[in-house]
């Protein structure tokens, strides 16, 4: 019978890297680039599993759910970095992630917290999952206690649920209702995931939370019009996202932006609608997917300009 480590792709011994330690510098490096080179195209494999996750999660968020990760682990940290990101750059605190072992394993190591399924329970009864909320374990081997029983307790409590693994037919398949599974094969260093499992991982996740803040509308033409404008770099980009969007000069935008209390989608309403502060918040509120409030909006102040820049003309002919 072969033991379950032989079976797991994460654990197998990578052929290539065959005498590493005898190499020269230059060649492990080119030998890590080449290994990176796969990641991608295994990725890109799983997008239907990926765009499948998103619709799920964007679903579940337009209804007043959580994404949530989970994970053990380089796996949690990747979690941690991924939800850390969301509020500066979509400016919502709807993505959550929940790592093994509490904020210290963030910084400390704690392989050990990865086998205490009772925590994983206590972890998420603490945060409050609920029905509405989406599920995200997160786990190279895909077998991991913690995350595991993480997904059995979302599942209970009638959550969805998607698995983030780099080892088909795992255990988290039964668990999950999509399982992204990104075979990018061994590694250099046999059972080391936080290499190219790592990397998977991370485009996973990084696809993940941007497409379903796409999907949301905190988005708008490429442009991250929900950012929180918090130091004087962010405050410098949004006055150049207004500039850019909208076509006024830097001390309108800087202007706008101030009546506008750094309100983004504000600003560029008061610009596009002529109206104040107060009916451009009453705008979003109504139509809560702000690109398309956006998208609305700049769609008639183009057509009105286009009039008036017809009318103007039709005037100079007479």
């Amino acid at each position: 019978m072969k033991r379950q480590t032989i079976e797991r792709v994460t654990e197998r011994k990578n052929p290539a890297a065959d005498s590493l330690d005898t190499r020269k510098t230059h060649d492990i490096l080119a030998l890590m680039n080449r290994e990176d080179q796969k990641v991608a195209v295994a990725v890109r494999k799983t997008l239907p599993q990926i765009t499948r996750a998103v619709d799920l999660a964007a679903n579940a968020m337009a209804k007043g759910g959580r994404l949530v990760y989970l994970g053990a682990g380089t796996s949690g940290r990747l979690g941690v970095l991924d939800a850390s990101e969301c509020p500066p750059t979509f400016g919502t605190d709807k993505v959550v992630a929940v790592l093994a072992g509490g904020p210290k394993a963030m910084f400390k190591a704690g392989e050990g917290i990865e086998d205490n399924r009772a925590s994983a329970r206590r972890d998420l009864e603490r945060i409050g999952l609920g029905r509405t909320d989406i599920l995200v374990g997160i786990a190279a081997s895909g077998r991991t206690p913690y995350t595991l029983e993480g997904l059995r307790y979302a599942k209970q409590r009638g959550a969805l649920t998607i698995g983030v693994t780099a080892n088909p037919d795992s255990p988290m398949r039964g668990l999950v209702d999509v399982e992204i599974a990104v075979n990018v094969g061994p590694e250099i260093i046999a059972g080391s995931t936080r290499l190219k499992a790592g990397t998977a991982q991370k485009l996973v996740l990084n696809m993940l939370s941007t497409a379903t803040m796409v999907k949301l509308g905190r988005v708008f033409s490429g442009l991250m019009v929900h950012m929180e404008m918090k130091n004087a770099k962010l405050r410098e980009r949004g006055r150049s996202i207004l500039a850019r969007a909208t076509g006024v000069g830097p001390a309108t935008a800087a202007r706008a932006m101030k009546a506008a209390g750094s309100n983004l989608p504000a600003a560029l309403l008061m610009i596009w609608k002529n109206v104040s502060r107060s009916e451009a918040l009453d705008i979003l509120k109504q139509q809560p997917n702000t690109a398309l409030a956006l998208r609305k909006a700049r769609a008639e102040y183009l057509k009105e300009h286009a009039r008036a820049g017809s009318r103007k003309r039709s005037r100079g002919k007479a």
